[in-house]
């Protein structure tokens, strides 16, 4: 694409992204979604067509920034633009498929259901982050191509990771997520602890340390296989009105691009 060397896009739904620095310095492009109805927690089927209308132009492949959990549902949009197969790795503190009360309507809570149901490329999913509880709350349908690793899980790897070298490789070998399929990463903020992001949802206990950790024993395990990591988008900031909390996510976001942009 003309103009965009790594493929950084900015989905401007609030705002909020306007009071963080994180992509400074870096050749980013921003799409404004901000006049656009219907897509707070929700989106209708004709916010859906105007947001796919202003993506055309931009790749599947690249780093995404959509703004608060509350639009989490761009990764189910994000998916759908997918032509080929491709398993999904989702970092979040909530399951997200739970779909909605009103039919028609694309959820921030529900996407991950409805890219289960509705997205032809999608073979399976691997959701990390969600306690037991809410994981137990789950439809059996959708439970059978979604691999768990729930937050008690991931507290019992913590110890082996902050006293073994290597155990990250264990982990992501444990889940056994195949590189020989591409793969779709979206990353929800909010299943990082509080001290290391604010969001608009409630939140897990992970660092983000932790995260980066397992994210470069993912990558590096692609990268030993020759496999492709397809896209990555990252959700996660805080209300508009909260800004005073976004230097948190603004130092998340800046760790996180610098992380990602070394794979693309």
């Amino acid at each position: 694409m003309e103009g965009l060397k790594r493929n950084i896009v900015i989905m401007d739904f609030s705002g909020i992204y306007q009071e963080e620095q994180f992509y400074e310095g870096e050749q980013v492009s921003w799409i404004d979604l901000s006049d656009i109805s219907g897509t707070n927690c929700y989106c209708d089927g004709d916010a859906q067509a105007q947001i796919l209308e202003r993506m055309e132009k931009y790749p599947v492949s690249g780093i995404y920034f959509i703004d608060s959990g509350n639009y989490h549902y761009m990764s189910r949009i994000g998916a759908g633009r997918v032509k080929e197969p491709f398993n999904l790795l989702v970092f979040d503190n909530h399951t997200d498929m739970q779909l909605p009360a009103f039919g028609g309507l694309l959820s921030c809570g529900g996407w991950i259901a409805s890219a289960l149901e509705e997205v032809e490329m999608l073979q399976e999913i691997w959701l990390i982050g969600p306690d037991e509880e809410a994981y137990g709350q789950v439809e059996e349908p959708f439970k059978g191509r979604v691999h768990f690793l729930s937050r008690e899980k991931l507290a019992e790897a913590r110890s082996h990771m902050a006293e073994k070298k290597g155990s990250e490789e264990e982990l992501i070998r444990s889940l056994e997520i195949p590189a020989n399929i591409p793969l779709y990463v979206s990353i929800d903020k909010d299943v990082l602890c509080p001290e290391e992001a604010a969001t608009t949802w409630s939140q897990g206990d992970m660092t983000l340390e932790e995260m980066l950790k397992v994210l470069l024993a993912l990558c590096s395990h692609f990268e030993k296989e020759n496999g492709k990591i397809l896209q990555v988008d990252i959700c996660g900031e805080c209300d508009p009105d909260k800004s005073m909390e976004s230097p948190k996510n603004d130092h998340a976001n800046k760790e996180l691009l610098r992380f990602w942009k070394k794979w693309f």
